[in-house]
């Protein structure tokens, strides 16, 4: 059998990264420092020690290329990892394309996404340092299922704020977090004051990743046993989820193959981050890979915002990044992609973006869903919303292959499978599902809300 014709990958536990890769190190422009949400200064390391422990703190600011692996956590990653990375066979013969589709999927862990990867270390440091409780937000749940399940296994206690929305639209995401003993409240809540704050000004209000980010911070600032943690957006994060493309790398290598183009979804940006920039690495050296972030019409943050210093939360708890935002007052509305719904991006992908090393596109969540249901038929898993942004753009390069005639390489990242939300696939099915655009007049007003620095 030619490699070629090889429809799996899978590396040996051997093979599992010993260090993540931090991009930071070969970036021509270094992301913008944070500044405090409380002086307008640039934020110290006093600050951020409040809610987060001091190894994570050392690991956002670093300009490293290679950063290790504790063993600990390298020890656990080996009950999931290397993840297997697939040839979509079935996908490229429905469409007819000459190109290859290759998908790294990171749905084989427990919680069912790539979330784990960033929520052990991060389990982990905070364990060393001390801490009995992580506070955190969660979109669509697949961050607070991975915290809940890392916290239960380093023995911490775990709360989650879950966007009210996503609370709503899957129960059962509820019911995993609290198998692993974590408490779970529908954000925004009356148990903190930013909560309480919304609820005031709009009591039916669907809540929104920034509102909960909000909410976890406050939680953690005002208890000393507890910490925050973020399952997207800071540099830490897109550093652990390195792992995904260091492995699809060597994946590809077996099969001596290296992609054209990489897709892969983008709210926050770890998931891209995950699997662009061990790539994006060797484009800063010289090769003509693209790496394409794949948004929803719904909160067009790269594709449609500006870039700004921005207050990484609706409460004004956290620091102030400067990335691309659509303004931390603007809330999308309630499509599925819960996971996708931030107000703003990472600072580093930011950065990549406003100095055209990446490229960003975006799709309603109609034709998102029309592309998971091709690709559950013709691979037989079906993707989580997310993830399916990944897909349509996939397929679109698939199709404008097969007008061309070319035969390139394609990689994408499905970073979560869709079993937890068959209710979305349910409204699919039944004609419910609306492609929600952005509300201009709404981001108009929220990026008339941005913050003013000296």
């Amino acid at each position: 059998m030619s490699k070629k014709d090889v429809t799996k990958v899978v590396l040996d536990e051997v093979d599992i990264p010993k260090q993540w890769y931090n991009i930071v190190a070969d970036m021509p422009n270094k992301p913008a420092p944070y500044f405090s949400s409380k002086t307008g200064k640039l934020a110290t390391v006093d600050e951020l020690q409040a809610i987060f422990p001091l190894e994570l703190i050392q690991q956002e600011s670093s300009e490293e290329r290679w950063i290790d692996i504790p063993d600990e956590v390298r020890d656990m990653y080996r009950q999931w990892r290397p993840s297997p990375l697939y040839r979509a066979k079935g996908l490229e013969k429905v469409l007819g394309t000459p190109a290859r589709i290759y998908y790294k999927y990171e749905g084989t862990n427990a919680t069912g996404s790539h979330k784990l990867n960033t929520s052990l270390p991060q389990a982990y440091y905070n364990k060393i340092a001390g801490i009995k409780r992580l506070s955190t937000e969660t979109g669509a749940g697949q961050w607070g299922s991975a915290l809940s399940l890392a916290c239960s296994y380093f023995g911490l206690e775990c709360t989650v704020y879950m966007v009210k929305v996503s609370y709503e639209q899957k129960p059962y995401r509820r019911s995993f977090m609290k198998t692993f003993g974590a408490e779970v409240f529908a954000s925004p809540t009356n148990l903190t004051s930013s909560g309480r704050a919304i609820l005031e000004r709009e009591p039916n209000c669907t809540g929104s990743l920034g509102i909960a980010i909000s909410e976890a911070v406050e939680d953690a600032a005002t208890h000393n046993d507890t910490n925050y943690a973020l399952g997207s957006v800071l540099n830490h994060v897109c550093l652990h989820q390195t792992i995904i493309g260091l492995e699809a790398k060597k994946q590809l290598e077996y099969l001596d193959e290296y992609p054209d183009v990489v897709f892969a979804c983008c709210g926050g940006g770890s998931n891209f981050a995950g699997i662009a920039f061990p790539f994006l690495a060797d484009k800063l050296k010289g090769t003509n890979v693209r790496t394409v972030a794949v948004e929803p019409t719904a909160c067009p943050t790269l594709t449609k915002g500006v870039y700004a210093y921005d207050y990484s939360d609706t409460g004004k708890m956290g620091p102030l990044a400067k990335m691309y935002t659509l303004g931390h007052d603007f809330v999308p509305a309630g499509i599925h992609a819960g996971g996708l719904r931030y107000h703003g991006v990472s600072s580093i992908i930011s950065q990549l973006y406003e100095d055209k090393l990446i490229e960003a596109k975006a799709y309603g969540q109609n034709s998102v869903f029309d592309a998971a249901v091709t690709f559950a038929r013709t691979e037989g898993i079906i993707p989580a919303p997310e993830s399916s942004h990944a897909i349509k753009a996939a397929i679109d390069e698939a199709l404008l292959c097969k007008e061309s005639g070319e035969s390139k390489v394609i990689l994408f990242n499905l970073s979560g499978h869709g079993y937890f939300d068959m209710v979305a696939y349910d409204n699919y099915f039944g004609g419910k599902l609306s492609d929600i655009d952005y509300s201009e007049e709404a981001i108009e007003k929220s990026i008339n809300n941005l913050p003013k620095l000296d």
